[in-house]
């Protein structure tokens, strides 16, 4: 069809096998070749007059054009999409990767590079996200670390989170500016139950050594939300990542502990097989930590 055009342009065999830069008889070879399997004359030629255009060939030169313009602009999205410039991600956090600011300065910074890339925010915990990833209904995820993860999962740090106390306004622990250890040993912990918050276990079995006794949590719940609307009705305190406290949920107090520097670390998980393009793209975004900054931390 190139071939084609470039003689219906110039209508002179000669002068479109120069611009194609092919010997001219390959030229003709080819255009005989196209009539044939088209079953239908679309040239004119006479030794002695110009090359014209059949009524065919006019109709079939309009066709070839739009047909040309098509497969080149499918061959550029591939290749966008083969950069990863184009395409989709699929992506799950838990609920503290978007609390944070996290999610939304990584997520910023792959569109100032990724412009024509789509996203998808799925809000799962860490277990069905690492089930997702493993059967690619999810590019990316946002987790909670585990000791292990599933067979072509890998994973990578990208932001920590310090934990604090929240309680009531009104407790006698907001007064201060900052909670000594050894005064949370009376107090009534409220725990989320579920897979996310697994390792608050053991930071409170460290808080406990900190202040001198066992700390137990004494009620358990579905969530942090719920954890923090029972310590807003003087239930008891929770021991939470500090970015929930962007939540301004209620009448809550959040305050650090001092010598408590535990942390909640935040980890990007994706398959290491097949990521597509897109997700390496976002991948190399993430690892490179290009002015990737929580809320939080600014």
């Amino acid at each position: 069809m190139r071939y084609f055009l470039a003689v219906a342009e110039h209508l002179h065999f000669g002068q479109a096998a120069d611009r194609l830069h092919v010997a001219q008889s390959a030229l003709s070879t080819q255009i005989a070749g196209l009539e044939t399997d088209l079953g239908v004359r679309l040239l004119n030629r006479a030794k002695r007059s110009a090359v014209t255009l059949t009524d065919a060939g006019r109709r079939f030169e309009i066709e070839a054009r739009s047909a040309l313009q098509q497969m080149n602009r499918a061959e550029r999205i591939g290749r966008l999409l083969g950069r990863g410039e184009l395409g989709h991600i699929d992506i799950a956090y838990v609920a503290s990767a978007a609390l944070s600011g996290y999610l939304a300065a990584a997520l910023r910074s792959f569109r100032s590079v990724r412009p024509d890339v789509s996203v998808r925010l799925t809000t799962m915990d860490t277990p069905r996200q690492l089930s997702a990833i493993a059967d690619g209904s999810v590019d990316i995820g946002f987790v909670r670390p585990r000791p292990a993860y599933p067979s072509g999962i890998a994973t990578h740090i990208v932001h920590r989170d310090r934990l604090m106390i929240a309680m009531a306004h009104d407790h006698p622990l907001a007064l201060c500016e900052t909670v000594k250890p050894s005064r949370l040993l009376a107090e009534t912990f409220v725990i989320p139950d579920f897979q996310e918050a697994a390792g608050l276990t053991e930071d409170l079995a460290r808080l406990g050594e900190i202040a001198g006794g066992a700390i137990v949590p004494a009620m358990s719940v579905g969530d942090f939300v719920t954890a923090l609307s029972l310590a807003e009705a003087g239930y008891g305190v929770v021991l939470i990542p500090s970015s929930y406290s962007r939540l301004n949920l209620g009448r809550i107090a959040y305050r650090d502990i001092e010598d408590f520097d535990e942390e909640v670390s935040l980890a990007v998980a994706w398959r290491t097989a097949d990521a597509t393009p897109a997700a390496r793209a976002l991948l190399d975004i993430l690892s490179a930590g290009r002015q990737i900054r929580a809320a939080d931390e600014e």
